[in-house]
């Protein structure tokens, strides 16, 4: 018996054409949802909103049409170095963004009933050896204080609203940090980062989607951790990529290289976070791609290219 179809909602989203976003839509569009998509340029369609999180603006009409709003925005932490000014620019678009949303949605005579906001794990910082399930410890670090800002601000919706920050890792697929790491593994630069033994959570795209996708319909608050079921390292990871591109794994970027790159090299590289997706796992999603292996040669091996 095919399972019943979800009821459908009206889907506000930020960061709607992104890595995520653009997968996230097709997903929402599949099971009948109508997404509704923030813009910062003039709207070209009545499916298009206007929004400057930079003068926390968001077009009242938008979060009054909506049943629920999911929040991807804020800028890029692959743009590397991280000077003084990029880092600002990290922490304000995250904070900015949401807080503009959820001031929004609790200025509303009709507020969605649901407001999902995107989080990393980089809120447990470095904790090799240790599971962190979503009651995990906060950790150390420039991305750790940023989370913790980030979700604070997600909470200013009002309570009649289900609020959700989901933790993602590591996603893999055609874009964000897998861009340059695809780019240097085709060209035979395929690499171990440091030990290789650091805890690197992953999530490939489709099952972040589909997460989101849950959560959208779960009655799940709160923290939410957006990994894979199966931890992998960041030698695994780095290898499952060469073995689907069938290229070399011989090289190795040593550690002190890493640090060099300052808090970009030391959080986005060097931490071991070893994240257990417990809420989700618990609340019955199933994932697609249970392991790195699967997750990787699913987005990047000869049959998936074609």
């Amino acid at each position: 018996m095919a399972a019943a179809r979800p009821t459908p909602l009206r889907v506000l989203v930020s960061g709607a054409s992104g890595f995520i976003g653009a997968e996230l839509c097709r997903q929402l569009e599949a099971d009948g949802h109508t997404v509704l998509r923030l813009v910062r340029r003039a709207p070209t369609g009545p499916n298009e909103f206007r929004w400057s999180p930079s003068e926390k603006t968001v077009d009242a009409a938008a979060i009054e049409s909506a049943d629920a709003v999911i929040n991807l925005a804020g800028a890029t932490t692959g743009r590397i170095p991280w000077t003084r000014a990029y880092k600002r620019e990290i922490l304000y678009s995250r904070v900015n963004g949401t807080t503009t949303l959820a001031e929004a949605i609790r200025a509303s005579s009709n507020p969605p009933t649901i407001f999902l906001n995107g989080s990393a794990v980089g809120y447990f910082g470095d904790q090799p050896g240790v599971a962190l399930d979503e009651s995990g410890a906060k950790g150390e670090g420039f991305l750790s204080d940023v989370v913790q800002a980030w979700e604070k601000a997600a909470h200013l919706a009002p309570p009649t609203t289900r609020v959700v920050t989901f933790r993602t890792g590591l996603v893999v697929g055609r874009g964000g940090a897998f861009t340059p790491l695809a780019l240097l593994t085709r060209v035979g630069l395929g690499a171990r980062i440091g030990t290789g033994r650091q805890n690197w959570p992953w999530i490939s795209l489709h099952d972040e989607a589909a997460a989101i996708r849950h959560l959208l319909t779960s009655s799940l608050t709160g923290v939410v951790n957006l990994a894979g079921p199966t931890p992998a390292t960041s030698v695994q990871v780095t290898r499952a990529l060469a073995t689907a591109l069938r290229r070399w794994h011989l090289l190795v970027v040593p550690t002190f290289a890493l640090r060099l790159l300052g808090d970009a090299g030391e959080d986005l590289l060097l931490t071991s976070e070893k994240v257990v997706p417990a809420k989700l796992l618990a609340d019955g999603f199933v994932f697609r791609d249970a392991t790195i292996e699967k997750a990787v040669a699913a987005e990047f091996s000869d049959a998936a290219r074609v």
